[in-house]
Order: C-alpha cells, then sequence, then structure tokens
C-alpha cells in the first residue's frame, strides 16, 4: 500500500465541496427535531453499528439532544427472530420512533436489506432520513432517504471512517450552534 495516496485519499473526500452544506442542512434538521421533542435514531450493521452507537452517546451528550443506537444484542436476536434479520431495524422503528424523529441510517454500500427496509419504513411513518453510504452513487439506501451523504469510495475502512468524520462534525456544528446562542455573561 502506498500510504501517502491512501492518506491523500481522506483529504479529496473531506474537500469535497459538497459536504459542508449537507452537514449543515442535517444539523439544521436536528436541531428543529430536538425544538420539537424530537430524538435521533441510528442504525447500521458490523462498524457502521458501532459508528451509530458511538454516536448517539455524542448527540446526547454533547449535542444535547436526545439518540438511541438500534444496535442492543437483545433488540436486534428478538426481532430477527420474530420478523426476520431484514425486517428487525423497520419493527424496532416501529416500537421507537416518533414523527418529529431523525433517522440516520449507515451502510457503506448503501444495499444492506435490513437498512433499505428500514427507510422504506421510517417513509410509511414520515419520518426523515438521513443516509451515510459509500461504493456506488445510486444505492438504494440513499435514493430512499431525504439527504443522502455519499463517500466516494470502495473501500470499506475509507467510506466509514469518512461517515465517523462527517457524523462527529454534525455533533460539532450542534455544539457550535448551542454556544451561539447561549448568553453572554453580561446577560445572566
Amino acid at each position: 500500500m502506498n500510504l501517502p495516496l491512501y492518506l491523500a485519499e481522506y483529504s479529496r473526500l473531506l474537500a469535497n465541496p459538497e459536504i459542508p452544506a449537507l452537514l449543515h442542512r442535517l444539523e439544521a434538521r436536528i436541531a428543529a427535531a430536538r425544538a420539537a421533542g424530537g430524538k435521533i435514531l441510528l442504525a447500521g450493521n458490523g462498524a457502521s453499528a458501532s459508528i451509530a452507537s458511538h454516536l448517539a452517546t455524542d448527540f446526547s451528550k454533547q449535542g444535547g439532544v436526545r439518540a438511541m443506537a438500534f444496535n442492543d444484542a437483545n433488540l436486534i436476536t428478538a426481532l430477527g427472530n420474530d420478523c426476520g434479520y431484514q425486517h428487525w431495524i423497520a419493527r424496532a422503528l416501529d416500537f421507537y420512533a416518533d414523527q418529529e424523529d431523525v433517522l440516520i441510517l449507515i451502510s457503506s454500500s448503501g444495499q444492506s436489506p435490513n437498512v433499505v427496509e428500514a427507510a422504506r419504513r421510517a417513509k410509511e411513518l414520515g419520518l426523515y432520513i438521513a443516509a451515510f453510504t459509500g461504493f456506488a452513487q445510486d444505492n438504494p439506501l440513499g435514493a430512499a432517504a431525504d439527504l443522502n451523504l455519499w463517500v466516494d469510495s470502495h473501500s470499506y475502512n475509507i467510506v466509514e471512517c469518512t461517515h465517523m468524520i462527517w457524523l462527529t462534525a454534525v455533533v460539532d456544528l450542534l455544539i457550535a450552534a448551542s454556544e451561539s446562542n447561549a448568553p453572554s455573561p453580561a446577560e445572566h
């Protein structure tokens, strides 16, 4: 592996001029959900589930918005057993989603059947869907989402790490917006 070229690939992806506006759109939608009493729901498979779990904590603890990741072993195995693995996330939405919520679905390929099925169900429930995808730009998850943040790469590690950076950037945007709206010490 040529490490300088590998690192240059991250630079290329992170310097995409379209991404800041998309991240600001997601931050604004999450802020609106928070103001309406909504929360963030996150889901993915494998490393994407780990990203969902990490970000659920960051959105709640640092971003000031309630968040929940669908990756509890009991939830996955119970709903997977009862409804089929392809439908477990969609079924979890039936239990936990409220109309004011934002659903963040993470899939490197954008083709994971259970994640795509969750997007279909979320549409029926009227949820706002943000997809984090990679590989082929015309993937089914991205097509089903209200907002698709697509990584132009076919490398799992690059796609997943870029998703992580973009999502943590949204948390930091929420923090910055909260700090700029806080009263100054002179206003107390």
